[in-house]
């Protein structure tokens, strides 16, 4: 029984880590590629400053989508020793941690309006992986917080994506009209 759980849980990994190392793969040539066609554009640089609500929400996001996941992380995956939160939110973490270094090296380094792009790609994989950890994790009933933690998560990063969908404009420095150009 013992082996057979093992077993199981060795072949999940292995999923995972062909299905992440896939998409890890098709994300960064993508990136690539459309880095490529953008080469000749000057060099990209944020908008500033931010404005005092942009502040709030990326902390609010830091803090729920990252410290709350390790906090469950800890609890269940180590302290409890439970495999498979142990595996599901390693993997966000590790994709997580894959979004960030693209998008350093695409601001910071390749200095590229590709960056833009990056939580586009991104994120709507990690609502899959949020989906998918929910459907591994079945209906366990000892698993019922993680659960909930993962529909939250997936609230979270639906909201983060509408609100980076609402800054397009401000990141790519469009003309707003005033309202008093309007009448």
């Amino acid at each position: 029984m013992v082996t057979e759980q093992l077993n199981l849980f060795m072949q999940l990994n292995l999923y995972l880590f062909v299905e992440n190392f896939l998409f890890f793969l098709i994300a960064t040539l993508l990136i690539v590629a459309i880095n490529w066609g953008w080469k000749d554009t000057k060099p990209y640089t944020l908008p500033l400053p931010f404005p005092g609500w942009y502040k709030i929400w990326f902390g609010s996001v830091q803090l729920l989508g990252v410290l709350l996941p390790l906090v469950f992380m800890l609890l269940w995956g180590v302290w409890w020793g439970d495999r498979t939160v142990l595996t599901v939110l390693g993997w966000y973490f590790i994709v997580l941690g894959l979004q960030i270094i693209s998008e350093r090296v695409t601001l910071r380094q390749l200095q590229n309006v590709v960056w833009v792009m990056v939580p586009y790609i991104y994120l709507p994989y990690r609502f899959w992986q949020l989906y998918e950890g929910l459907t591994i994790l079945d209906s366990q009933s000892e698993l019922l917080w993680v659960r909930y933690l993962l529909i939250f998560e997936l609230v979270l990063w639906i909201v983060s994506y509408a609100i980076d969908v609402s800054q397009l404009p401000r990141l790519f420095r469009w003309e707003v009209q005033s309202n008093s150009d309007v009448s």
